[in-house]
């Protein structure tokens, strides 16, 4: 599927739809769709009777398969985001072991006679080993391969990684657009999520990291330490990654520097007399 945000982008790629590349390279913030659209390309690259712009058709043995998750031509990569335990701690890596089974794939025959598509996403989360192994596959891609990598943080990728690729940039929608999706789901949370999220409409609200965010809010505001030593051990226990706590304290120092000059905050929008007043 294609966000309405991202048509616009999609017709670009139908009207050079005849040139295209080996590897595609599709990059934007999180939250706006990337993968979807990387999904619903890998679909129209595979599909058997091509619709109108390009778009898959959706009846097609090819997109039967496809939809059913058991398509033989096509190899999605990820890493594992959690354990079995579902700690958040564990690092997200593609290793080059994983890389290696796609370079094993690149090389097979494809069982429906058209091309064969292999999906790495996000392509940072990559090794150095990992991502050395793919690069020597796309100086020289087997005929009727196509690569297709979404990535986060393109400045993560090496270099002759991105010069090997066509770069497609995602842009998110414009404020009311994210605004009105967000509100179907979320309704009056709406304004105040979508700004937490920088402005990204696609994401997960998971109320236990909600109510531990609005509590570490709350210390911010009056800090006592040992509050602080106490929250920081229920954080602990949820086996959440640094990084998110990071993610939140990050963005408060953000808007305290924006309330500092007299501007309006960006991710804590209903947090802006509190932060003023501070």
């Amino acid at each position: 599927m294609i966000y309405p945000w991202l048509e616009p982008i999609w017709q670009q790629i139908d009207r050079y739809w005849q040139q295209q590349p080996h590897s595609w390279l599709l990059y934007g913030q999180p939250g706006i769709g990337k993968r979807a659209f990387a999904e619903h390309l890998a679909q129209a690259l595979l599909c058997e009777s091509l619709q109108a712009g390009h778009q898959p058709c959706g009846h097609c043995p090819s997109c039967h398969l496809f939809n059913q998750h058991s398509h033989p031509d096509f190899l999605p990569v990820s890493p594992e985001e959690t354990d079995s335990t579902g700690n958040e701690r564990k690092q997200a890596v593609i290793k080059v072991e994983t890389v290696r089974k796609v370079l094993d794939f690149a090389h097979l025959s494809a069982h429906r006679g058209g091309r064969r598509v292999a999906l790495i996403y996000p392509a940072e989360s990559m090794n150095v080993q990992a991502a050395n192994a793919l690069l020597k596959i796309l100086e020289e891609p087997p005929l009727g391969m196509v690569f297709i990598l979404v990535s986060h943080h393109k400045d993560r990728l090496l270099p002759t990684i991105k010069s090997r690729c066509r770069q497609v940039g995602l842009l998110k929608p414009d404020h009311n657009q994210a605004l009105a999706f967000v509100q179907q789901q979320y309704g009056e949370e709406a304004t105040n999520l979508l700004a937490f999220h920088g402005g990204a409409p696609l994401f997960d609200n998971e109320n236990n990291h909600n109510q531990l965010r609005d509590e570490l809010l709350s210390l911010l505001v009056k800090p006592r330490l040992l509050a602080l030593l106490d929250y920081a051990a229920v954080f602990d226990k949820q086996k959440l990654a640094l990084a998110t706590f990071l993610d939140w304290f990050g963005k408060w120092l953000l808007d305290m520097i924006l309330a500092q000059q007299n501007m309006p905050v960006m991710y804590y929008p209903a947090m802006q007399q509190t932060l003023v007043q501070i």
